[in-house]
């Protein structure tokens, strides 16, 4: 037996001696003296009780003390209920992950963890239903408001529009950061262009929304090209300071060039869609009177829902019908290892400008969509913080993945924006608390707890680009997380 030991190859022996060491420590009682669980609950008393201090301290300034602007200076109000309560919760909030999420031994976080295993294994096939229950809701969507909300409505589709606006630029995006492996900050650049394109190709040469779209489109694309010559010698975090600033400059020259953009006053007058040449307007000509229908402003509300909903499906289809061709291949690729890609014959240079364009063409679409709707844009509406809730819609829900973007994109903007219904909180907190100013609170713990939850985004499986024989999902801890290397 020491002899069959002696000649086991070493690649064999430490897992048999790791396995062991797991067993026995399975198999070891649990300490449950003095010594055991009453250091476990007064350790976490002690960590909930420093995590509820440091709330109180920086909740002090956020929510127990507000100023407004009154007539003769800074008025200053109280609220310590909220400040009181937000410690509460905080420290209930922290003493109970730390009794539950933070023990492995515990046997509700066991219980647990097989069931999300479980869930884990049919997340497949559950994505493709899910996929497909979305978008028969979304077919149906506003005929689902008209009927069971007619009184707010418009409010609903409204919202939709905006959520599939961020779809797709998620989708677009997805394309830079979570295919290529590209690190871009500045992805909301793309979507100014395709803006100010449409509005100034309106506005000079009376062109309509459908012949100014593809040239959008295109004119974002080029301008993803010029983006992508600078870059390709850049990685990780050079690369998202330099396309950072790449939107910052399309802001300021947008902002200061008033001759051409109209600076800060922007641009209006951006005509509206049309169907077939007809306005959705009241009139003799116009889409209503045509189809013998009673005029109703919501009309043009779910033209604009069904153009953007077209529009984002075609962003999906030609992600994924590009993933499984070759150049698709080659993004992944250079996701993963870009020496190792280069090493293999693929043209990296292409490859990112492939990657740049194409992304950017989206965002050029998104943009050319989002003037139209607004009709009316200027340079406040492309900041860096947009950029950032795109970049957080991808990485949330899961980079790669597009059914994720879909489910970070309802969740973030939809519940951004349904902040403003919770008036009944104003009875909580007070008559001076307004949800509305702490939505990017309230956002930033959303995503703090989320990446401490699922540090690889919502959706953190992958169907493989290509499969041999057998498909098998892909775990997100084996993908690269967009560092371009």
């Amino acid at each position: 037996m020491a002899e069959s030991d002696t000649n086991m190859p070493t690649s064999l022996q430490k897992p048999v001696g790791a396995q062991i060491k797991r067993e026995e420590r399975a198999e070891a009682p649990r300490n449950t003296g003095p010594g055991g669980t009453g250091n476990k609950l007064a350790d976490s008393l002690r960590d909930a009780a420093m995590a509820a201090f440091l709330a109180a301290v920086l909740g002090f300034f956020l929510i127990g003390i507000r100023t407004d602007i009154a007539p003769g200076g800074l008025a200053l109000t109280t609220r310590w209920v909220a400040w009181i309560v937000s410690i509460l919760v905080v420290f209930g909030g922290r003493l109970a992950l730390s009794l539950l999420v933070f023990r492995a031994d515990h046997p509700v976080t066991e219980t647990l963890g097989g069931k999300i295993s479980s869930l884990s294994e049919a997340t497949p096939q559950l994505g493709k239903w899910l996929a497909r229950a979305l978008l028969v809701f979304a077919l149906v969507l506003p005929f689902f408001f008209t009927t069971f909300v007619p009184g707010r409505d418009r409010q609903f589709i409204d919202l939709a529009i905006l959520i599939l606006t961020y779809i797709m630029l998620g989708w677009g995006l997805n394309i830079v950061v979570g295919l290529a492996g590209l690190l871009d900050l500045g992805y909301v650049a793309f979507y100014a262009v395709g803006a100010y394109s449409f509005a100034l190709l309106a506005q000079f040469f009376d062109l309509g929304f459908w012949m100014a779209l593809p040239l959008a489109g295109m004119l974002a694309a080029f301008w993803g090209l010029i983006l992508g010559f600078p870059v390709l010698r850049l990685r990780g975090d050079y690369l998202a300071i330099v396309t950072l600033a790449f939107g910052e400059i399309i802001r300021i020259v947008l902002l200061n060039w008033y001759e051409f953009t109209g600076g800060p006053d922007g641009i209006s007058g951006i005509p509206k869609p049309t169907f077939f040449g007809l306005e959705l307007s009241r009139g003799d000509d116009g889409f209503a009177a045509f189809f013998g229908l009673e005029y109703s402003p919501i009309h043009r509300f779910i033209y604009l829902y069904y153009i953007i909903l077209v529009l984002a499906l075609i962003t999906n289809f030609v992600t994924m019908r590009l993933r499984r061709l070759p150049i698709g291949r080659a993004w992944e690729a250079l996701r993963e290892d870009e020496i190792a890609c280069r090493s293999l014959g693929i043209n990296t240079r292409n490859t990112k400008l492939t990657a740049f364009a194409i992304g950017a063409m989206f965002g050029g679409f998104a943009g050319s969509f989002f003037a139209t709707r607004q009709g009316f844009i200027s340079p406040e509406s492309f900041t860096f913080l947009e950029s950032a809730i795109i970049l957080a819609i991808v990485v949330l829900g899961g980079l790669g993945s597009q059914i994720g973007v879909v489910i970070a994109s309802v969740v973030m903007i939809g519940g951004i924006e349904m902040l403003r219904n919770l008036g009944f909180l104003s009875n909580v907190f007070g008559s001076g608390f307004d949800p509305v100013q702490y939505r990017m609170l309230i956002f930033g713990l959303a995503m703090v707890f989320i990446m401490v939850w699922k540090p690889r985004g919502l959706i953190s499986t992958r169907e493989p680009s290509v499969v041999l024989k057998e498909k098998k999902q892909i775990g997100a801890d084996m993908v690269a997380q967009g560092e371009g290397h």
